[in-house]
């Protein structure tokens, strides 16, 4: 079942959407803390934006694939790749502002990601 989890993580990260993962650790109080936070930010951002947790206790070879030493961890990944990254507590507001950055990129190209929503952009739409 672990495996199955390491194979699921990669094909959610390289999906057509962004995700935003949480990386934590059940022994971690902030972690705790900020686990509410995110509960709510994944419902705000359904159907938008992923919203994955990751228990770098019980996944130690993707948290150590990314260099996670600090707790929580909290990043965004577009297309297999990390495109935000930061470590510590963050509010509602501040990660759905966040998020809200990651959104807007797709948004014109959703069949082609390969260089057209910027070209879209500037031609308006």
């Amino acid at each position: 079942m672990n495996a199955n989890k390491k194979i699921k993580f990669k094909e959610v990260i390289k999906g057509d959407k962004p995700v935003l993962v949480d990386f934590f650790a059940t022994w971690c109080g902030p972690c705790k803390a900020l686990s509410p936070v995110i509960t709510q930010v994944k419902k705000d951002l359904d159907g938008k934006m992923k919203v994955v947790k990751i228990d770098v206790d019980k996944n130690k070879n993707i948290s150590a694939k990314y260099g996670i030493k600090s707790l929580p961890t909290l990043a965004i990944f577009q297309n297999g790749e990390i495109v935000w990254r930061e470590t510590g507590m963050k509010t509602q507001s501040q990660l759905l502002r966040v998020a809200n950055r990651y959104l807007d990129e797709p948004a014109g190209s959703q069949e082609s990601s390969k260089g057209g929503s910027w070209l879209s952009r500037l031609f308006g739409k």
